[in-house]
C-alpha cells in the first residue's frame, strides 16, 4: 500500500519543525513507518542547493533564480527520497513543499502562479500532498518567536521586511480557501501542546 504524503506549511517562527517531529513520534507509535524531511533540502544534492538559497551574499538573487533553485532542489528530493518512501508504504512528513513556492516566490516575490504551476508539473507531475497542515498566526508573533530563538544570524529570507511575510501569509490563506479539502489551517498562536493536538486531529482521518 502506498504511503501518505503530509506537508507542513506556514510563515517564520510558527513551530513547523517541532510539530513535524511530534507528529512523526505519534505516527510511529501508531505503527507507521515515518520519513521526516524538509524543503529546500532532504537529500545531499538538495541540501547543497538549500545552502545557496539561504546564504546571504553581496550578489543579489533574482526572483527567477530563487524559484528555479527551489524547484531544482524539489525535483531531486521528490525523485530520490519522497517517491521511493511513499512507494514502500512509508508516511512522509515534509517541512514545506510547493505551497511554499506559491507563498514565498509567488506572493512574496511576485512570480506568476502559472510559472510556478509549470515548474511543479515538471518536478512532481503526479505528486500532491494527501494533507497540508497550515500553521497560521499573525506575522508579528511569528517573527518575534523566530528572533528569540535564533542562535546565529538570520538567513536570506529572515532578513525580509514584515510586508513580505504579510504577503506570504495572505497567499497561504488564499490557497487554503481554494483547497479546503487538502489544506487544514491550524492556529499556531497557542501552546506547543495545543497545536500538537490540533495537528493530530487533522491526521486521524488518514489513519483509517
Amino acid at each position: 500500500m502506498r504511503g501518505r504524503f503530509i506537508t507542513f506549511e506556514g510563515g517564520e517562527g510558527l513551530g513547523k519543525s517541532t510539530q513535524v517531529d511530534r507528529a512523526a513520534t505519534w505516527l510511529r507509535a501508531c505503527g507507521r513507518e515515518v520519513v521526516v524531511t524538509r524543503e529546500p533540502g532532504g537529500t545531499p544534492r538538495a541540501e547543497r542547493l538549500r545552502e545557496l538559497l539561504l546564504e546571504r551574499s553581496a550578489e543579489p538573487m533574482p526572483p527567477a533564480c530563487e524559484l528555479l533553485l527551489m524547484f531544482a532542489a524539489r525535483a531531486t528530493h521528490v525523485a530520490n527520497l519522497i517517491e521511493p518512501a511513499l512507494a514502500r508504504g512509508a508516511w512522509v512528513l515534509c517541512d514545506r513543499f510547493t505551497d511554499a513556492s506559491h507563498a514565498y516566490q509567488g506572493g512574496g516575490r511576485g512570480m506568476a502562479e502559472a510559472q510556478i504551476d509549470a515548474l511543479a508539473k515538471l518536478a512532481h507531475p503526479s505528486l500532491t500532498p494527501d494533507l497540508t497542515v497550515l500553521l497560521d498566526a499573525p506575522v508579528a508573533l511569528g517573527l518575534a518567536r523566530a528572533g528569540a530563538r535564533q542562535a546565529s544570524g538570520p538567513d536570506r529570507f529572515e532578513t525580509e521586511r514584515q510586508e513580505f511575510f504579510e504577503r506570504v501569509r495572505n497567499t497561504y490563506l488564499e490557497r487554503a480557501r481554494g483547497e479546503p479539502g487538502r489544506i487544514r489551517i491550524v492556529d499556531a498562536a497557542g501552546t506547543i501542546d495545543e497545536v500538537e493536538a490540533a495537528v493530530r486531529s487533522a491526521l486521524v482521518p488518514l489513519l483509517t
